[in-house]
């Protein structure tokens, strides 16, 4: 537990209990390894197959933790999940599952944003999830004490970054307006040219750093997943949730997180994939795509980006 200190625990007096479902003795160990270690009240542990009777027999839970350590489906799953979205929907409690890589797609589809999702992720990732996760309810007051704590830090600091990062692109689409552009619609027309290999080259070029220095120095995955999409768009190719993780260059969760965020923002859109309801796409944006045209257009080819 290096990598995140629990002088700053997340208990306190009198706090309802959280409750944990896993899908396998192994994943309930794993879920108590990490709430006991921020000193977090466990009312119950049991199997998937019984999470929504317990849910109801609880009186009040401050979270649910949902633990997949193995592909999950079925309706005992996908009842659960709804049960989930209403339930954090409504203010009943957090909710934070986490999951195998291989489910990335399916649960993108399945949970509402206000569910916490957690892919392959490390202990801070973890403690980071479960801090959103209280946060929805009385526990606010003692989110407070962890705020000098990096990992909140590190929360924060995203969200303001991708507020700019919105506002920006908001403001190229059209130049300067008193009014943002709306986000729906057709992008503007008179775009500058622009071909999907121009784009795979800058993806190229900026994947070629990591050869020469350690990738951590270069994490930008906003941009990274904005040029993606772009040059998924230019192909007329949709794009599932799991391919724009492995596009963000950094842990999956971190990318999930900025995918939500710019969504929320409206520089991305998600669209359900018309034959597979376990399945969503995202892509830009009206908006968001004849700004990164005109961005194009202004630096021409001769920038590495």
């Amino acid at each position: 537990m290096d990598a995140i200190s629990t002088e700053s625990d997340l208990s306190y007096s009198g706090a309802p209990p959280v409750l944990i479902a896993g899908s396998s003795d192994r994943a309930i160990a794993r879920a108590k390894r990490t709430l006991e270690a921020f000193r977090i009240r466990i009312g119950d542990a049991v199997d998937l197959s019984d999470a929504r009777a317990r849910l109801r027999k609880q009186g009040s839970a401050s979270a649910v933790w949902v633990e997949l350590d193995k592909i999950a489906t079925g309706n005992i799953v996908d009842e659960l999940f709804e049960q989930l979205n209403a339930d954090v929907r409504g203010g009943s409690y957090g909710a934070v599952v986490s999951t195998p890589r291989e489910m990335i797609d399916s649960l993108a589809a399945a949970l509402d944003d206000d569910v916490q999702l957690l892919i392959a992720a490390d202990e801070a990732e973890r403690f980071s999830a479960l801090a959103l996760a209280l946060a929805g309810r009385e526990t606010k007051e003692r989110i407070s004490d962890i705020a000098s704590d990096r990992n909140a830090e590190r929360l924060r600091q995203l969200s303001d970054e991708v507020s700019r990062i919105a506002a920006t692109l908001a403001r190229l689409s059209t130049g300067p307006s008193p009014t943002p552009p709306a986000v729906e619609g057709a992008p503007a027309a008179n775009l500058p040219p622009l071909s999907a290999e121009t784009v795979r080259a800058v993806i190229r070029a900026r994947r070629l750093r990591a050869r020469y220095f350690p990738e951590e120095l270069f994490a930008d995955p906003a941009w990274d997943i904005l040029l993606d999409l772009l040059e998924a768009e230019i192909s007329q190719l949709r794009v599932p949730v799991s391919s724009l993780c492995i596009a963000a260059a950094v842990p999956a969760t971190t990318a999930l997180r900025w995918l939500k965020t710019l969504v929320q923002q409206g520089v991305f859109v998600r669209r359900a994939d018309p034959h597979d309801g376990r399945r969503v796409f995202v892509e830009l944006a009206p908006a968001a795509s004849g700004a990164l045209h005109r961005y194009f257009g202004e630096v021409g080819k001769v920038a590495v980006i």
